[in-house]
C-alpha cells in the first residue's frame, strides 16, 4: 500500500519559469489570482510548486521516530484548545467589527477542502486514502447539491450577519473582503497544494485532517464547535498504511511537518484577526469613514460632476493613487456636503437615500457609519484620536514574502523542447506525460493542440454520424426535447434494440484480446472530469452534477466500488498484471494494443481544460456514459461469464449508466441545464455556438468507437 509517489522531478519550459517569476514578484494578490483562475497553464504549476516548498521549508523537519495517531491528535487538540478563547473573543465582537473579521477570514473559509479538488486522478487511483478524501470532498461540496456545500452554508451564515461577498472567481473578491497580505498568503498555500496532490499526498492528508479538526471557521460562525465528523479516522488509517509502505518513515515525517504548518497558519491567522478586531475597535468615526472611502474610491469614475471638496474636483481626488484619506476626510468635514439643511440632514445623507445619486453604493453598515459620523460633525464633535494604520498580520506576511522569494526547488528542471522531437509526443510517451501531468506541465500546450485536433476532426460526423453502429453524432438543431429524443433514439435503435444473446461465444483468447482493447481507456476512467469541480467552479451550471458523476466513478469512498479497482479485478481474472499507469514501466508493456492510446490521450487531454473546453466535456460525458448501455456491455458480460472471467466492470456500467436516472440521463440533463443558462444569460446566438461545442464533444467520443464508419468516410473522401 503506497502512501506517496516516489520523488520525481518537475519539468518546465523557460517561458513558464519567466512567467512564474513575474507573477511571484507581483505580490500576494497576483499569486492568488493565478492559482485560482489559471488552472490550465504551465506557469501556475511552477508557482504552486514554489509556494508549497516555501511554506513547508518554514517548518523544521521532524525527528525520525514512529509517529502515532494519538501523538498527532494530542498536538492538534492542544492547538485547537489554545485558539478557542481567541475565537470566542471574535464571536463576542460588536456587529460591525464582526463583519470586518468575517470578511477577512472569508478567502480561507470559502476554500475549505480545495486541497482535495484534484486528489483523485489517474496518477493516484485506486487508493484507499484517496477514496476517503473523495468521500469527504463529495460531502463538503454538498453531495451533488452545491447549495448544501460548506462554502454556500458559510456564505449564508455570513449573510445572516450582513456580510455579502462576490464569487471566489470574481475579480473584486479580495477587494470586497479587504483581504490583508497574510490572509492571501495562507489561502494561496491551500490553493497551491490543490494543484499538486499526486506529489504531495501526505501533505494533503495532513492539511485535510488538521484544518478539519481545528474547525476554526465552524466555531467562528457558530456552525458547530467541534472537529468535523469522520476526519479523525483518516490519520490513523494513513499511519497504518505507512507501516507497510516502502516510504513509510519519510511519509510520517512529511505528514507531521504539514500538520505543524497548518497549526502555524491557523494560529497566525486567528491572531491576526484578533489584532484586526482590536485595531478596528480603536478607530475613530473619521477613520471608519476613511476606510469606506478607500473601498469605493476606485469605482468613482467621473460621476461626481462639478462637486468640489477642498478646492479640488471630487472625481480627481478619488482617482488620485496618492490620495491622503485622512486629509480628505478632514476637508469633507468642513464642506458644504455636511452642512445641515433647513429641513435637517445634509447633501451627503440625502445622496445615499433612495432616489439620491449615490443610493445603493454603500451597504447598510456603511450607511450607518456615514450617518453617525455626519451627526457627530453636525454637533461639533471633533475627530477622535487616530488609531493609525492597521498592521494585523504584517510581520508574518513579510516573513512569507521573504520565504517565497528565497525558495527555489531543487527538483525543478528547466528544459528546451525541440518541436521536431517526435519521440516526445509518441502516443505512449504522451500518455505517460498526461497521466503524470503534475510533473510534465509543459505537456499542457501539446494536450490542448491534440484535443482540439480531435474535436475539429469529429465534426466530420455531423453530416454522416447517423451511420454509426453505436452512436449518432449527426447534427440536429438543439432544443431540450430534441436532445432527449436523440438520446432515447440512440438507446433504443443502436444500443438496446439490436441486442440478441450470442448464439456462439468466442473462445477464451478472443474474449481476452477484446477486453485488452478497452482496458486502457477503462484504466483512466473518470480522467476527463477529474478537474471539473475545482475551487470557484461549483456554481457553474452543471458542474456539481458532473462532479457527482466523478464521485460515482470513484466509488464515493468505497474502494471496492471504484471503477479502476473493478477493471483491475477483471484483468486479474485473466492473469494480466500491469504496472500502475503512472509508472514508466507501464508504457513499455506490450500486453495492451497500441490503438487505444489515441482514445485515452484524448480523454486525458480534454480533462485538462475544465474551463476553456467545458461544453466539449459535457458532450463527451454524454457519449461515454450512454455507451455503457446495451448490446456491447451485454455481450461482454455473456462472454466473460461463459469463460469464468470477472464481469464486474461491465456490470457496474450497465446499471450506473442507465438512461432512466443514471449517468446517461444525468449527462443529458446537465447539458440542458447548462444550455438553458447560456440562453437566459447570453441569448439565443450564444446558445447556438455553445450547442455546437457540446455536440463536437459528443462526436469526439463517437470518432473513437466508430472505426468502421470512419474508414468508410475516409475512403469516400479520398475518392
Amino acid at each position: 500500500m503506497s502512501t506517496s509517489l516516489p520523488p520525481r522531478r518537475f519539468e518546465f519550459g523557460h517561458a513558464a519559469a519567466a512567467e512564474a517569476d513575474r507573477v511571484l514578484g507581483s505580490g500576494a494578490e497576483a499569486v492568488w489570482r493565478e492559482l485560482l483562475m489559471e488552472q490550465e497553464n504551465e506557469a501556475s504549476v511552477l508557482i504552486a510548486r514554489r509556494i508549497i516548498g516555501a511554506f513547508l521549508e518554514a517548518i523544521p523537519q521532524p525527528a525520525a521516530r514512529d509517529i502515532t495517531a494519538e501523538d498527532i491528535a494530542g498536538e492538534v487538540a492542544t492547538a485547537r484548545i489554545r485558539l478557542r478563547p481567541l475565537i470566542d473573543t471574535l464571536r463576542a465582537c460588536d456587529a460591525e467589527t464582526r463583519r470586518i473579521v468575517l470578511r477577512q477570514r472569508a478567502p480561507i473559509a470559502l476554500l475549505d477542502g480545495c486541497w482535495n479538488d484534484m486528489v483523485s486522478q489517474p496518477a493516484t487511483q485506486p487508493s484507499a486514502i484517496v477514496n476517503q478524501l473523495v468521500a469527504h470532498s463529495f460531502f463538503l461540496h454538498g453531495a451533488g447539491e452545491p447549495g448544501n456545500g460548506v462554502g454556500q452554508l458559510r456564505r449564508r451564515a455570513m449573510a445572516a450577519e450582513g456580510v455579502f461577498l462576490p464569487e471566489l472567481t470574481a475579480r473584486e473578491f479580495l477587494n470586497a473582503t479587504q483581504a490583508r497580505p497574510l490572509t492571501v498568503h495562507s489561502a494561496s498555500f491551500y490553493l497551491a497544494l490543490s494543484r499538486l496532490p499526486a506529489n504531495f499526498l501526505p501533505e494533503i492528508v495532513a492539511v485535510h485532517y488538521t484544518f478539519g479538526m481545528m474547525a476554526v471557521d465552524d466555531r467562528l460562525l457558530d456552525a458547530g464547535n467541534g472537529p468535523r465528523p469522520g476526519v479523525d479516522r483518516i490519520i490513523s488509517e494513513f499511519l497504518g498504511y505507512t507501516r507497510v509502505s516502502g516510504a513509510g518513515a519519510a511519509d510520517q515525517r512529511r505528514l507531521l511537518r504539514a500538520i505543524r504548518l497548518v497549526i502555524r497558519l491557523e494560529t497566525e491567522h486567528v491572531g491576526s484577526l484578533v489584532d484586526l478586531a482590536e485595531w478596528h475597535g480603536r478607530l475613530s468615526l473619521d477613520e471608519r469613514v476613511g476606510q469606506i472611502i478607500v473601498r469605493h474610491a476606485r469605482y468613482a469614475g467621473n460621476q461626481h460632476g462639478g462637486v468640489r471638496i477642498g478646492g479640488r474636483r471630487l472625481s480627481d481626488t478619488l482617482a488620485d493613487p496618492e490620495l491622503d484619506v485622512a486629509q480628505f476626510v478632514s476637508e469633507l468635514r468642513g464642506s458644504r456636503q455636511l452642512r445641515p439643511g433647513p429641513a435637517g440632514g445634509n447633501r451627503l445623507l440625502d445622496s445615499i437615500k433612495f432616489g439620491g445619486p449615490m443610493f445603493g453604493i454603500f451597504d447598510d453598515a456603511e450607511a450607518e457609519v456615514l450617518t453617525a459620523w455626519s451627526e457627530a460633525v453636525a454637533t461639533g464633535e471633533p475627530a477622535g484620536p487616530a488609531a493609525g494604520a492597521g498592521t494585523a498580520g504584517n510581520v508574518e506576511s513579510r516573513y512569507w514574502d521573504a520565504a517565497i522569494a528565497a525558495f527555489h526547488p531543487a527538483d525543478v528542471e528547466l528544459v528546451t523542447v525541440d518541436p521536431r522531437d517526435s519521440a516526445r509526443w509518441r502516443p505512449r510517451e504522451l500518455f505517460h506525460r498526461l497521466v503524470n501531468i503534475e510533473n510534465y506541465p509543459g505537456t499542457i500546450t501539446r494536450a490542448r493542440d491534440y484535443t482540439d485536433q480531435v474535436l475539429e476532426r469529429a465534426e466530420l460526423l455531423f453530416a454522416d454520424g447517423a451511420g454509426g453502429r453505436f452512436t449518432d453524432a449527426s447534427w440536429f438543431e438543439y432544443s431540450a426535447g430534441a436532445l432527449l429524443d436523440r438520446v432515447e433514439d440512440i438507446y433504443r435503435t443502436k444500443l438496446v434494440g439490436p441486442y440478441r444473446p450470442l448464439d456462439e461465444v468466442p473462445d477464451r483468447d478472443a474474449v481476452i484480446e477484446n477486453q485488452k482493447r478497452y482496458a486502457l481507456v477503462a484504466l483512466v476512467d473518470g480522467g476527463w472530469i477529474h478537474r471539473i469541480g475545482n475551487a470557484g467552479r461549483l456554481d457553474r451550471p452543471g458542474v456539481a452534477a458532473v462532479h457527482a458523476i466523478h464521485a460515482d466513478e470513484m466509488g464515493r469512498g468505497d474502494l471496492a466500488k471504484n471503477h479502476i479497482t473493478l477493471i483491475n479485478r477483471v484483468l486479474a481474472s485473466m492473469a494480466i498484471e500491469l504496472p500502475h499507469i503512472r509508472e514508466r514501466e507501464f508504457i513499455d508493456e506490450r500486453v495492451l494494443p497500441e490503438l487505444p492510446y489515441a482514445f485515452a490521450n484524448h480523454q486525458l487531454s480534454l480533462g485538462l481544460f475544465p474551463d476553456s473546453r467545458y461544453p466539449e466535456i459535457l458532450g463527451f460525458t454524454l457519449g461515454i456514459e450512454l455507451f455503457g448501455l446495451g448490446e456491447v456491455r451485454l455481450h461482454e458480460i455473456q462472454k466473460l461469464r461463459h469463460h469464468g472471467l470477472d464481469a464486474c466492470y461491465e456490470e457496474a456500467h450497465l446499471t450506473i449508466d442507465n438512461v432512466s436516472a443514471g449517468h446517461a440521463r444525468q449527462a443529458a440533463d446537465i447539458i440542458n441545464t447548462y444550455l438553458d443558462s447560456v440562453e437566459r444569460n447570453a441569448g439565443s446566438a450564444a446558445l447556438v455556438g455553445e450547442w455546437r461545442r457540446v455536440w463536437r464533444g459528443y462526436a469526439s467520443f463517437a470518432l473513437f468507437v466508430e472505426a468502421d464508419l470512419l474508414r468508410k468516410l475516409m475512403v469516400r473522401n479520398a475518392n
